[in-house]
């Protein structure tokens, strides 16, 4: 017996054939379609407006490959840590981070990752998969509903800063925004999100061409090529010039400035040097800079620099009219800093 089909792999149209093929009528796809997408279905038995037959023969033919959270931690700052588990045992990690006006979903896009970044848990373990769509929109789905629970009031942002490179599963990246983006689905604002990449030239270029919505983030932490090839060595292969250029065409295409996240570690990017690199690279493209607080995920060389340090940086931005603004680590309590630099729990 062949193994059933993922539901959620097929488009509206191909629902609809499905049905009108096993002698029914067009529409009963359109209402499986809104089930399993705009109210996140995860059994057909949870389809209530369709005959009991009916759900039996998409049982028969069908999977709802859907997410579960495994486990689930709240931080006493409000942070709530997601451990997804999904269909094949598999997990990742998403993160709700909530402030005073808003709530924020920070979602993984791979299991593993293939960069080699040295300050990040998630660089540690070796690359499994991508993710599919329906696995990034379902963390989306689960962080809309702990935000209605906890906050009362729904999800405001999302984050693409989880485990994994998102333009390393660009295809399947841009079909689950999609999905979260359409009236369909989530019906969320393109402006609300922001997919964050540690630098791949080529693929920032293809954003620009693909003319998405959604804001760019780059996890840059040194605007000297040595230093960062340091910090991250799969940069060698793209070095600072070639980003640049991309993220100029990226501006000249989408009239959307970057954000650059930036973590200052002692002793590695805390130099004068290091601030006016930065100030320089600035000054490439409209832009704005996220200086984000460190988690270590060890005892080695990558430590938090002091804050008269992260002031030097602020007000030597500042001066040359540059946005900074600097995150705070949340969730200490529970291990949950979002993104790139998570730790390894």
């Amino acid at each position: 017996m062949s193994a059933k089909k993922d539901i959620r792999a097929l488009t509206k149209d191909q629902l609809r054939n499905f049905f009108e093929e096993n002698g029914d009528k067009a529409f009963r796809g359109n209402q499986v379609y809104e089930w399993l997408w705009s109210k996140s279905a995860y059994s057909f038995e949870a389809m209530t407006n369709i005959s009991k037959e009916t759900r039996q023969m998409l049982e028969a033919n069908f999977v709802i490959n859907h997410i579960e959270v495994d486990t689930m931690q709240r931080s006493s700052d409000g942070t709530v840590k997601n451990a997804v588990r999904l269909h094949d045992g598999l997990i990742v990690e998403s993160v709700l981070i909530p402030t005073d006006s808003r709530t924020t979903a920070c979602v993984s896009s791979q299991v593993g990752c293939s960069l080699d970044c040295n300050f990040c848990a998630t660089a540690r373990l070796k690359k499994m998969r991508n993710l599919n769509p329906d696995e990034i929109f379902d963390q989306v789905s689960a962080i809309n509903q702990e935000s209605l629970l906890y906050y009362n009031h729904k999800l405001s942002n999302i984050v693409f800063m989880g485990m994994g490179e998102p333009l390393m599963n660009y295809n399947n990246v841009l079909k689950a925004i999609d999905k979260i983006t359409s009236e369909e689905g989530l019906g969320m604002s393109p402006k609300r999100i922001t997919v964050s990449t540690s630098g791949i030239p080529k693929m920032i270029k293809k954003l620009a061409d693909d003319d998405v919505k959604f804001g760019l983030a780059v996890s840059l932490h040194s605007a000297i090529d040595e230093v960062r090839s340091r910090i991250m060595p799969f940069s060698k292969a793209f070095p600072l010039e070639e980003l640049k250029e991309s993220l100029q065409y990226w501006y000249a295409k989408t009239n959307s400035r970057v954000t650059y996240e930036y973590v200052v570690w002692k002793g590695i990017n805390d130099s004068q040097e290091a601030i006016k690199a930065l100030v320089k690279f600035c000054k490439h493209v409209p832009c704005k800079v996220n200086l984000i607080e460190y988690n270590p995920i060890d005892d080695g060389e990558f430590q938090q620099a002091n804050n008269t340090t992260i002031n030097n940086y602020i007000s030597n931005l500042e001066m040359n009219g540059i946005v900074v603004n600097v995150r705070r680590s949340r969730g200490k309590d529970i291990d949950a800093a979002c993104g790139q630099l998570a730790n390894k729990s």
